[in-house]
């Protein structure tokens, strides 16, 4: 696949197959993520890989109650660092340590995808509970929660607004 292709053909997949990822496949994950660029080369960012079912549980209680959370084999929380602050203050803080999250983030789903896997992004949880559940240190802030594994089910593509209307060119 090219990567428009891989781009274009990522969907939120939230319907889990039962059956555990090979070992090469999660290498290529973790190699997805720390691939990702991040300001100043700083990589202020962590990910924990959980795969343990009391704990994918615990978070699936943490996030609303989203149960394909414990339904997929691996769990990813990506959390950023919070010592950037102390080269980029509070912008640092603020901005460049979710961005660089981020791009890691979309690095994995875009790999996941073209792995034959499903990945979703999920947002909506309770911070301070999952911090607590995954006993991170103070430094750590969890910003997202990605399901992967292969799918049960492929979504449809949802509607995009136009190029027109998404880009303005600036001459």
């Amino acid at each position: 696949m090219d990567i428009l292709e891989i781009i274009k053909g990522r969907r939120s997949v939230r319907s889990f197959e039962r059956r555990p990822l090979p070992g090469d496949v999660v290498e290529a994950l973790k190699e997805a993520l720390i691939w990702a660029p991040s300001a100043g080369n700083l990589q202020a960012r962590r990910f924990y890989f959980v795969y343990n079912e009391r704990i994918k549980e615990a978070l699936v209680r943490a996030a609303l109650n989203q149960r394909f959370i414990a339904e997929a084999p691996l769990a990813i929380v990506c959390c950023g660092n919070r010592t950037i602050e102390r080269f980029y203050g509070r912008r640092g803080v603020d901005l460049y340590m979710i961005q660089d999250v981020a791009a890691s983030i979309e690095n994995l789903m875009l790999l996941a995808h073209s792995l034959g896997l499903g990945s979703v992004w999920v947002g909506a949880f309770d911070e301070e509970e999952v911090s607590r559940i995954l006993n991170l240190p103070d430094h750590l802030r969890p910003l997202a929660i990605v399901p992967v594994g292969y799918p049960a089910h492929r979504p449809s593509p949802p509607p995009r607004v136009s190029k027109e209307e998404a880009v303005v060119e600036v001459p």
